[in-house]
């Protein structure tokens, strides 16, 4: 398992559309995702050691984000045919389980993770109100274990100046996790 570090923030690029099945039965799009004050689009999975390490934090933001209009979608590009624990059935035990309160959403021809160059999980992308991009950092300092409680809520933080200012932060620590799984 090789960790990964995504790009830094290429600020204003658009985000892609998308239309994903989500673990709640329902289709999300784009558009049913985001918030007045933008978009929070997060590269999850399953299995990954780096994402388990953040779960709960990256719950708790969410909830967080939302109240100050931030949208927030988790999308599992990987692929479930190498990876069981990352299917379907498995991202709607785990939502179910942890009461996610956001869409989790299946990218199984993982079209949708290629058009936004997510490259590791989990990898995140900070969308302000006009859907540009503002943040593609970490969510704090955690990595295969998660961070010391005290630790600085790096996106959290980001995006609430997003939501405020509609401008991420001008330096930004990129995420590390697992390459994402792609089919071959």
């Amino acid at each position: 398992m090789v960790a990964l570090t995504p790009p830094v923030c290429d600020f204003g690029w658009p985000a892609p559309d998308f239309s994903l099945p989500g673990t709640d039965g329902r289709l999300h799009t784009l558009a049913t995702c985001r918030g007045e004050q933008g978009l929070l689009v997060a590269f999850i999975c399953n299995h990954c050691p780096y994402v388990q390490a953040i779960l709960d934090r990256l719950i708790r933001d969410a909830i967080d984000l939302q109240s100050v209009g931030i949208g927030v979608v988790a999308i599992s590009s990987n692929d479930a045919g190498a990876y069981p624990e990352d299917a379907f059935p498995e991202m709607v035990r785990l939502a179910e389980r942890l009461h996610f309160p956001f869409p989790y959403l299946h990218d199984e021809t993982q079209e949708v993770a290629r058009a936004y160059g997510a490259v590791c999980t989990p990898d995140f992308f900070g969308f302000g109100r006009t859907l540009g991009l503002q943040y593609r950092g970490r969510l704090d300092a955690s990595g295969r274990s998660p961070a010391p409680a005290n630790a600085a809520r790096e996106l959290f933080e980001a995006m609430r100046t997003v939501a405020a200012t509609g401008q991420g932060p001008a330096t930004q620590t990129p995420s590390i996790g697992c390459s994402l799984k792609w089919k071959v």
